[in-house]
């Protein structure tokens, strides 16, 4: 399963909140320096009781030894300070009513033994995940979800918006993972499924296969009209060269190549693509992959509102400040006024 991630912040005040709130536990710190700062006085002061006080010289009071303890004062207000600088406080309160382009997308890609064949490069497999992984990050604000298929099929990456876990998820995908064979019905299924309770207002899957179905309870032409019942649009894409295809066996004698038969059912994938209102292409190398994509970039641009917020403003800058004014108002007191006086 894919999980969305999202950075966690701690909010303090309205309108307030810490991009890296892990900081603020060292507000340990402060109490254990009061502390420290008071046993060190009673170590530092003694006492001493006498019975009368007549036979020594009062001197004048004077509020300067009063205020020694301004040094741990101001301190501890710099190390607050800092601690909540590092804590980095923001400001969300701004937001803005805007307009961007985005849609719901799920890729089902066929990973069949077939799909090892090496008309492309290096071959049709790899060449499919990379160029979905380019389409993928060309696409910012779509939410895109994986469904992969062979003789069964199921969802690798439901629809997310975060594109880089998606993306992991896709380089992941290998030969073998599920039983071999070509359910194209039920890969479509899958994908119609994943997608029936989105409320965005283009819906799309975009299926890429390159054999015939061969497997499966639900018929490719079923899956369609249920696509086609809940307003979602099938790209279909048949793989493979024209004719014959390099496919790699291995041997006592090491990795041979046999040349197989290219077997695209591309009426069905025609009738797909017809039924939902998509469109059928046919890739027979890495570049026709490439501008097939590119095609469909161009032709599912649906415009949505979203209320979307401005960048967090940063108010570190104030704190750090601020920090550094107690620490020098502190050393400048007790290098002047309070010389002697202050610890």
């Amino acid at each position: 399963m894919c999980r969305s991630r999202r950075k966690e912040v701690v909010s303090v005040f309205k309108g307030i909140e810490f991009a890296q709130p892990w900081f603020l536990w060292a507000f340990i710190l402060v109490p254990a320096i009061i502390a420290w700062y008071v046993w060190r006085e009673r170590k530092l002061y003694g006492y001493l009781s006498v019975s009368a006080v007549k036979g020594f010289t009062l001197p004048k009071k004077s509020i300067v030894p009063m205020l020694r303890h301004l040094g741990i004062a101001f301190r501890c207000l710099a190390l607050s300070a800092l601690i909540l600088a590092l804590a980095r406080p923001q400001s969300s309160l701004s937001w803005q009513n805007s307009t961007t382009e985005g849609i719901d997308i799920i890729i089902a890609s066929d990973i069949s033994g077939s799909m090892l064949a090496e008309d492309f490069q290096p071959n049709r497999m790899e060449a499919g995940k990379n160029i979905a992984i380019d389409f993928i990050k060309n696409r910012p604000d779509d939410r895109i979800g994986l469904v992969i298929f062979s003789g069964e099929s199921f969802t690798q990456c439901p629809l997310t918006i975060d594109h880089e876990v998606l993306i992991n998820l896709f380089k992941d995908i290998k030969n073998g993972m599920i039983d071999d064979g070509t359910a194209i019905g039920m890969g479509l299924a899958t994908a119609v499924n994943r997608l029936k309770e989105s409320e965005a207002k283009s819906k799309v899957i975009i299926l890429l296969t390159d054999g015939s179905n061969n497997t499966g309870s639900i018929p490719p032409i079923t899956a369609a009209e249920i696509a086609k019942q809940f307003n979602i649009r099938v790209y279909t894409v048949g793989l493979g060269t024209k004719g014959f295809a390099p496919y790699p066996v291995q041997t006592p004698m090491g990795i041979q190549y046999q040349r197989i038969p290219v077997d695209v059912d591309e009426v069905t994938l025609g009738k797909i693509a017809d039924i939902t209102g998509g469109k059928y292409f046919r890739a027979t190398n890495n570049q026709t992959l490439k501008s097939i994509y590119e095609q469909i970039d161009k032709l599912e641009k649906a415009k949505i509102d979203v209320t979307q917020y401005h960048k967090k403003t940063e108010l570190f800058l104030p704190l750090a400040i601020a920090a550094l004014l107690f620490l020098l108002l502190e050393f400048g007191l007790k290098n002047t006024v309070l010389r002697g006086a202050l610890t």
